[in-house]
């Protein structure tokens, strides 16, 4: 926090009331040191809003930031959760139905520009809402979209104006899923900014959030973005994120295997197939991340002699960054279709229905599982 110096008061945030600080950017009450003699005094989050429309989202961790959802069960609030659907069981909040209380939930799915073009909407729809069910979120809606491509955002915003009436809008999500640009879009579709921003502290926390005024004088309240551990977005540094998370849509490669053969992606993480018919499994990983086939009898000394270099990235500083691997044993069921499901990184769909016996090596806290195929 920013030291009180010579007997000045520490400077709060004129447009939120946070306290200012200028050594962590991407946390709360963050101020340049060099814009701190402006007046008003406001931190970049709030400056951001009210000069360009923008709004960039904080992060916190779990437990923070599920104190501050407790707040929205006694409120009148319309929720719009935003996943990622190329990082779907790693971005969903699991337990949001507990905090929301009977206020309804609107399931923005972003990115799905990043699903090959051939994708069945309605199939993915039917998925979604399975998934749903399975984590006990009810949903008044769900919405497939797309910030970037600015696909589904009109339907988005209809919804919103159906089921907001006379609620406040919330909007929560877990980093890097888009939803910021959401935010942005719903301040230029409904605020009025010629109102102040003003912000609620949340109580037992160090939150402060943004309310954005609404023309009815309702508001947009922007959370912060949870940090969820176990995203392999949240492990990696920024170059390596950017190889990681694809820009494009994916381009599936599919691979024959036969047991006691390995993938690398890059050196990343690592697939084994360990026991079962010879079949074809189906990678959905980003067109950045390089696949290396090797014989699983084979595999550990490669990786011990390679990584880094071959098998990058990450580089072999950037390497040493990062958790020990863990191996996950994983026994595909006969006649399921399923994918290997690795968070932040990607799927490996199993094509075959005879079942097998794989394992996946990735950093500790990296959430895998075994799902019904996405696609």
């Amino acid at each position: 926090m920013m030291e009180p110096t010579g007997g000045q008061d520490i400077k709060k945030c004129s447009g939120c009331g946070i306290t200012l600080q200028h050594a962590a950017q991407g946390a709360p009450g963050y101020l340049p040191e060099k814009a701190i003699d402006r007046e008003p005094v406001i931190c970049q989050r709030c400056f951001r809003i009210k000069n360009y429309n923008e709004a960039a989202t904080v992060a916190v961790d779990q437990d923070e930031f599920l104190r501050l959802l407790g707040q929205i069960g006694g409120k009148k609030a319309l929720v719009i959760h935003i996943v990622d659907i190329f990082d779907f069981e790693g971005s969903l909040i699991s337990g949001l139905q507990r905090f929301v209380g009977n206020n309804p939930v609107i399931l923005a799915v972003n990115k799905i520009d990043l699903l090959p073009k051939v994708t069945n909407w309605n199939k993915l729809l039917n998925w979604v809402q399975k998934q749903c069910k399975e984590q006990g979120l009810k949903t008044s809606d769900i919405v497939l979209c797309s910030a970037k491509k600015n696909q589904g955002f009109d339907r988005l915003l209809e919804t919103i104006a159906a089921s907001r009436g006379d609620r406040d809008v919330y909007v929560v999500g877990a980093t890097n899923v888009g939803k910021s640009t959401l935010i942005n879009r719903l301040i230029r579709d409904y605020s009025d900014l010629d109102q102040e921003l003003t912000t609620s502290r949340y109580p037992g926390t160090t939150l402060d959030m943004v309310n954005i005024p609404l023309d009815d004088g309702r508001y947009i309240v922007d959370t912060p973005g949870i940090v969820y551990p176990w995203r392999y977005s949240e492990l990696v540094s920024r170059e390596d994120l950017g190889v990681a998370m694809p820009e494009n849509p994916l381009k599936p490669i599919v691979y024959q295997l036969d047991s006691g053969q390995t993938l690398f992606f890059g050196g990343m993480g690592r697939f084994d197939f360990i026991q079962g018919d010879h079949q074809s499994f189906t990678c959905f990983i980003s067109g950045r991340l390089k696949i290396h086939r090797t014989k699983l009898e084979r595999a550990d000394a490669l990786f011990k002699e390679h990584a880094g270099e071959l098998l990058s990235p990450p580089t072999k500083d950037r390497l040493k960054e990062l958790p020990e691997w863990t191996r996950h044993e994983i026994r595909v069921p006969k006649g399921s279709r399923s994918d290997v499901f690795i968070s932040g990184l990607g799927w490996v769909k199993i094509n075959g229905d005879q079942g097998a016996l794989v394992a996946v090596h990735v950093p500790k806290g990296v959430k895998v599982l075994l799902r019904p195929s996405l696609i």
